[in-house]
């Protein structure tokens, strides 16, 4: 799901690239793995919002979870309607709609699940989108928002020495950047983000930052697998410690409506 004035498929095959190489694989399997860890065994019934090409929802669905994903992209939700139809045993648990983030057409408490990953770090703020996805999180239900990390404004471009670029970031806090895919993103800290999700009656999970010690590597970043899961392994294991979750260049925020009796 992206801002009004544009459409996420034209940037379709970069974004692809990226979710198929090193760097997009550990966003998607750390959080992935985090959702799934905290959905538990019972498959429950899961909304995507921004689903994007249905990377995950089609790891949710996987998983025996029904899943509903939205999009306002059409290109993009004809991508994820075709990687959904190579696989005819997931279709049962899917349903892909086209829509808006401001303007989802589900009742309140619809979902044992909400996630919304990559989206609102492309939106003008996170306190209207927080809200609207929160309404539908049923009681006992989990409300995932992955998006950029503002403590970590400047790691990347340090890293990739774009020392020009880092400093201004770092000293004036600056946390809107040209992303990786030529689209400008905006950052919010996970501090933030649990406030509002106390907001709107939540209560907040740990944490996590996502790639920490891989942000910087280039976009064609496809190390061999004993390798990548090396690289997963350490990520993991630091996305929910301090210091090092705090510098990554994702932060994932996860939080849960008290069950109803």
């Amino acid at each position: 799901m992206t801002p009004a004035s544009s459409d996420f498929a034209e940037v379709g095959g970069a974004y692809a690239a990226y979710s198929s190489g090193g760097r997009g694989r550990l966003r998607h399997d750390i959080t992935a793995r985090r959702v799934l860890d905290e959905l538990g065994e019972n498959p429950a019934r899961v909304l995507d919002v921004g689903c994007g090409d249905g990377e995950m929802v089609w790891r949710l669905a996987a998983a025996g979870h029904r899943v509903t994903g939205v999009e306002r992209s059409t290109g993009m939700l004809t991508a994820a309607a075709e990687r959904i139809a190579a696989v005819p045993q997931l279709a049962g648990r899917v349903t892909l709609v086209e829509g808006d983030i401001y303007a989802l057409p589900f009742d309140d408490a619809s979902f044992d699940a909400v996630v919304c990953h990559g989206v609102v770090m492309y939106l003008s703020d996170s306190v209207a989108p927080t809200a609207h996805l929160a309404r539908l999180v049923a009681g006992g239900g989990l409300l995932s928002i992955l998006t950029k990390n503002q403590l970590a404004v400047g790691v990347r471009e340090a890293l990739r020495g774009q020392y020009e670029s880092a400093q201004a970031q770092i000293e004036t806090g600056q946390s809107a950047s040209l992303g990786n895919l030529g689209i400008t993103t905006r950052g919010d800290a996970p501090d933030h983000l649990d406030d509002l999700a106390r907001a709107n009656g939540l209560t907040p999970l740990p944490w996590q930052g996502v790639r920490i010690f891989h942000d910087h590597c280039p976009n064609d970043w496809a190390p061999k697998e004993e390798d990548y899961q090396a690289a997963l392994a350490v990520e993991w294991a630091a996305s929910t410690r301090s210091p090092y979750r705090e510098l990554g260049r994702l932060v994932h925020t996860l939080a849960r409506r008290e069950a109803t009796a």
